[in-house]
C-alpha cells in the first residue's frame, strides 16, 4: 500500500517519465519497443461511452478529503465518487490536484479518454499512473487488489483503464450507456451502504478471504 505522503517512488517516477513521453519510444524487453500513444481529437457529440458531451454536471466533495470533483449528474456522480472515496480509504488519501472529472479539452490519447468530456469518467493521479506506461511502474499488486474489489461492487458498470489498451491505470468510467438499468440499480445499492453502518467506503477490507475469492472469480470470468 501507499504510505500518505506525495513522496515519488521509483516505480512512479518512472511511470511519470513514461506519460511524458509522447511521440516517443518506451523502451521494451528484449530489443522491442512501444510507441507511446499519440493525442487525437475528439469530435463526436458523445463521448466513447455515449454519453453526450453537453450533459449536466455539477461539483461535489469526495467525501473524507478536501478534493472536489466534477462530473455528471445524478448516479454517475454517486458512482464514481464512490470509486473515489475507496481510492482515498484504501489506497492512498486524495489532494488538490489528484483527481480529474469532467473536462473540455477534446485532445485524447485514447478514445476511452473522450469520458471525462461528459463527465462519466475520473482520472485518480494520471501523472502516477499514465496512458501507456509499462505496468511494472504503475500500481502495486496490493493497490490492484482493492482496485479488483472495487470493480466487483460496481459489477460491471465501471470500467478501469488498466483493463483497457492503451493501459490507463488512473482512469474509470462509466461503461453502460445512459439509461442502462444497471446504473441506477448500482447507485441505489451506493446510497444503501452509505446509510447502513459497517458497510460501504471507509468499512471495507479488500483482503478479507471471501472478498479475495470473490475478485479472483470475478477476473476469471472478465
Amino acid at each position: 500500500m501507499s504510505n500518505t505522503t506525495h513522496a515519488f517512488t521509483r516505480r512512479q517516477a518512472l511511470g511519470i517519465t513514461a506519460g511524458l513521453a509522447t511521440g516517443a519510444l518506451l523502451a521494451g524487453g528484449a530489443g522491442t519497443a512501444a510507441a507511446a500513444p499519440r493525442e487525437r481529437v475528439w469530435r463526436g457529440t458523445r463521448s466513447q461511452n455515449g454519453w453526450p458531451v453537453d450533459g449536466p454536471t455539477a461539483t461535489s466533495r469526495i467525501e473524507g478529503t478536501d478534493v472536489d470533483v466534477r462530473l455528471a449528474k445524478g448516479d454517475v456522480s454517486t458512482v464514481l465518487l464512490y470509486v473515489a472515496r475507496r481510492f482515498a480509504y484504501e489506497i492512498d488519501m486524495l489532494r488538490s490536484g489528484d483527481v480529474q472529472g469532467h473536462g473540455t479539452d477534446r485532445q485524447v490519447g485514447a478514445p476511452f479518454e473522450s469520458n471525462r468530456l461528459s463527465g462519466t469518467a475520473i482520472t485518480i493521479r494520471p501523472l502516477f499512473y499514465p496512458l501507456g506506461a509499462d505496468l511494472a511502474t504503475g500500481m502495486t499488486d496490493q493497490e490492484r487488489t482493492v482496485v479488483r474489489d472495487i470493480l466487483v461492487d460496481c459489477q460491471d458498470v465501471v470500467a478501469w483503464g488498466g483493463d483497457l489498451r492503451p493501459v490507463k491505470e488512473s482512469h474509470f468510467q462509466i461503461d453502460v450507456p445512459p439509461g442502462d438499468p444497471r446504473l441506477s440499480r448500482l447507485a441505489q445499492r451506493i446510497q444503501g451502504w452509505d446509510t447502513t453502518p459497517g458497510r460501504g467506503a471507509g468499512s471495507i477490507d479488500a483482503f478479507a478471504p471471501a472478498r479475495l475469492r470473490r475478485a479472483a472469480k470475478a477476473a476469471v470470468a472478465r
